[in-house]
Order: structure tokens, then sequence, then C-alpha cells
């Protein structure tokens, strides 16, 4: 069972903020199982084409290679479209890998077909329904950008650019340090990735906290990267205890850090929401004075 980290009692964190549970922000892989069967025809179709001539071969190996590349495609636009879901806002995906899946998934079907003596018609038939089936199956990429209302656009796209960069930075980080296979970094890593989720979401709400938040999600997430980076270096050539001790009290630092800044511009928020509250409800008042003085003179 995966460990809570950061609470008032664990080690270092005495008096400091509870550090959220991994596992509250757990991901969940969209492409999971369904996708990873879709390796399984091209390995089949790869082996059954040893047998079927010079032609036959050559057309179904393509087939498996392009039905394989399909597979890898729709991976990454599964993960692209939870990502895009996820976000409060969110640029759409670069370029649609679930489209280009399909079509690619198409062509490699129509290739198995005509490798099996199944004519350039029958081929093109069965690739377009094969299309058509993985569409449905699917879907297409979001074609749109998501944004909040009330927020300028060029506001919003500065926010969607640095979110971007700080889930890139993360994600290098997590993979670094994974390739570590140690149990205990990947959950301070998943612990301190939690709580750096939080000021970024706390960023998509609010776009007007990027200021605060900017050097956070830039700077210092691309220090945490590449301290990241080359601790793993050293800790697979050389286990140094001292190494170790020092990226864990970075981590803590971070997370504490990373921490009193998400609680600062919370408050921040709360101050405008009630000065906001304030402002309205001093208008109401002026309002409801000059309406009953309006009465007393009828």
């Amino acid at each position: 069972m995966a460990r809570r980290f950061g609470g008032r009692y664990s080690p270092g964190q005495q008096g400091g903020p509870a550090a959220p549970d991994p596992r509250d922000t757990a991901r969940v892989d969209p492409a999971g199982a369904r996708v990873n069967l879709l390796f399984v025809p091209p390995a089949l179709l790869a082996l059954f084409s040893l047998g079927a001539g010079p032609a036959g071969l050559v057309a179904g190996l393509l087939g498996a290679g392009v039905l394989t590349a399909a597979a890898f495609l729709l991976r990454d636009g599964l993960r692209a479209e939870a990502e895009w879901r996820a976000r409060p806002v969110a640029r759409r995906p670069a370029w649609p890998r679930k489209m280009m899946a399909s079509a690619l998934t198409g062509v490699g079907v129509a290739l198995a077909a005509w490798s099996g003596d199944g004519g350039v018609i029958g081929a093109a038939l069965y690739g377009i329904a094969a299309a058509g089936l993985h569409v449905a199956a699917f879907g297409i990429d979001p074609l749109s950008d998501k944004r909040i209302e009330g927020v300028d656009d060029h506001q919003q796209d500065r926010v969607a650019k640095v979110v971007d960069e700080a889930e890139s930075y993360l994600a290098q980080m997590r993979e670094a340090i994974a390739g570590l296979r140690d149990r205990r970094l990947d959950e301070r890593v998943a612990a301190f990735q939690a709580r750096a989720r939080e000021m970024i979401r706390t960023v998509e709400r609010d776009p007007r906290d990027l200021t605060q938040a900017r050097r956070y999600l830039g700077v210092y997430l691309m220090g945490a990267r590449d301290a990241s980076v080359k601790f793993a270096d050293l800790w697979s050539r050389n286990r140094d205890s001292a190494a170790r001790a020092e990226y864990e009290s970075l981590l803590t630092d971070l997370d504490r850090n990373f921490a009193a800044r998400t609680e600062t511009m919370l408050l921040s928020d709360r101050t405008d929401m009630d000065i906001e509250i304030r402002v309205l409800r001093d208008r109401l008042a002026r309002e409801g004075v000059v309406a009953k003085s309006e009465e007393g003179n009828e």
C-alpha cells in the first residue's frame, strides 16, 4: 500500500503544511487495456504474413507497421484528450493524433486485406469500414480551446502556455526518478507533484494569479527537474546517502514553499471577493436609501 507523506507527523513536516496524498491526485491511464489490445493484431498480421509469398509478406509487414503506429498515436491522443478535459483552461492538442490513428488503421487494415488476396476494391472497403469503426469507438480529437468566460484570450493563452510548460517539467521529473525504481522516492515526488498541481489548478481557475505563480511554475519547476535528473544519474552510479538526503530535503522545501504560495494566492482571491461583496453591499445600501427618500417625497 502507498504511504502518505507530508502529514503533520511525517518526518521533517512538524508544524508544516500537510502535503496532499498522492492517491488523491492519482491519474488513471486513459488509454488502458483497450489500447494495449490494439498491439495484438499487427503482431498476428506480421506472423501470418510470413507464408503469404513475397508480395503478401511485404504488404502484411507494412500493414503491421502502420497498425502499430496507429496504436501508438491513439494512446498519445487519448492521453492528450484526458489532459484537455481535466483542465479548465487548455489549448486543443497541437495535432489530431486520434484522427490520424483512425486513418492509419484504415490503411493498415486495407494492406492486411490486400495481402490476403482480398482485391483492391475489397481491401479499400475493409479499410474504410475499419477507419469508421475506429472513429466510432474512440471519437475524434478536441477541436477547440477551453476558455473561461470574462477573461481575455491573451491572458488565457499565457496561462495555457505556462501550464503546459509546468506539466512538462513535472513529467520529466517523474520519469527521471521512476527509472531508479525506488518506491519511497516515487511517493515523495508524487506528493510534491500533487502540491504543484494545486497551484496549477489555482492559476487555471483565476488567471490573475499567474503573476504570483509564474516563477514557481517556471523557474522553480525547471530547477526541480534538473535536480531530479542529476540526482537520478548520481544515485544510479553511486548510492550516495548524503546526496539522497539533500534531494529529499529539496523536495520538502519545495513542497512547503509551493504550499505557502498557493495559500497566499487563495487568501488573495478571498480578499478580492470580500472587497467586491463589500462594494456591492454599499451600493445596494445607497440605492435603498435613495428609494426610501423618493417614497417619502411622494
